[in-house]
């Protein structure tokens, strides 16, 4: 896929069709991968294998600004995000020239370091298995046994929308049911829920990686960036302000999250960001019917219409959810 990728670009770029490519770049180390802006003289850097995790989409908010036309890879569940951002007019269309490209699951460098595997410089990906070359040895694990929760869980196997496509459709369902941990948390008591998210947020450090990774989180001017709120970009002073953080950015991103959990990847403490996400989109689900965020351009999202019909919040809140 990688070599189908560079020879795509290369000839997208000398034909004049883009000014641009956007894709992925390896670091210092294999796992070290990056965004990264490519042109002909350095497109055979492009990289595509079990560590290119980020979404590009974000990118294109601050690239379609420039003079001339950008191709970006977009794996499927990064195209949710893209058609998002389109439906909210944060890029100019017609500047991007979206390949749609198969993703097997990502994997991620901290979980395999809880697993005990270090030293890692390579990897050899298949379809059902990864072979991670070490310092070590080589190290073979099914693929299942060490892709991100994230991907576990994905829903994004097919890219609703996109110019053209490299490789094969995948057909491969997520592993597990993407809502289980928020049942869980939902059959506890309000003071089981308080004291857990409480123990998780009390670990924020601002550092607001969630916030600039978030493809949701656009605003030009956002509030934490407001001298005069008293929350802006700093350490928090209280346990207000750790948890007024989080939830106003939860409910900022409400129906518009495409749950590509790349506000949980990039958290340096570890805390489950994702699952205050998917409990809004979980809600959304049961109040006002089955919906994904930027599955369709046309679809209006449920929190931007108003039917007769709709819940009411006490249909929720008050059922112990």
């Amino acid at each position: 896929m990688q070599k189908m990728m560079q020879d795509r670009a290369r000839e997208l770029l000398s034909s004049g069709k883009v000014d641009r490519v956007l894709g992925w770049i390896e670091g210092d180390f294999v796992y070290d991968v990056t965004p990264h802006v490519f042109r002909e003289n350095d497109i055979d850097q492009l990289i595509y294998h079990s560590f290119a995790s980020q979404n590009l989409s974000k990118y294109l908010v601050g690239e379609t600004k420039k003079d001339g036309v950008i191709a970006v890879f977009l794996r499927p569940c990064d195209s949710y995000s893209f058609v998002q951002l389109l439906k909210e007019h944060r890029f100019d269309r017609e500047k991007v020239y979206a390949i749609a490209i198969p993703c097997l699951g990502k994997v991620d460098a901290e979980d395999l370091r809880a697993m005990g595997i270090r030293g890692i410089t390579g990897v050899t990906d298949g379809k059902e298995r990864i072979i991670l070359h070490t310092l070590y040895g080589d190290v073979e694990k099914e693929k299942s046994e060490v892709i991100a929760e994230r991907c576990r869980k994905c829903r994004g196997v097919h890219a609703p929308y996109f110019d053209e496509r490299l490789g094969e459709e995948l057909t491969k369902e997520p592993l597990t049911d993407r809502f289980e941990m928020v049942e869980k948390l939902e059959k506890m008591t309000a003071e089981e829920r308080f004291a857990f998210w409480q123990d998780e947020l009390s670990r924020c450090i601002r550092c607001n990686a969630c916030r600039n990774v978030c493809p949701a989180c656009t605003c030009e001017k956002c509030v934490f960036d407001n001298a005069a709120s008293g929350i802006e970009n700093k350490a928090p002073a209280s346990s207000f302000e750790e948890q007024n953080f989080h939830i106003i950015r939860a409910f900022h991103v409400a129906g518009r999250c495409t749950d590509c959990g790349q506000c949980s990847r990039v958290c340096p403490q570890g805390i489950p960001l994702h699952l205050l996400n998917r409990k809004f989109i979980k809600d959304i689900n049961s109040c006002y019917g089955e919906y994904r965020a930027g599955a369709d351009l046309e679809e209006k999202a449920p929190l931007n219409r108003f039917d007769v019909d709709d819940c009411e919040p006490g249909d929720v809140v008050g059922k112990g959810e």
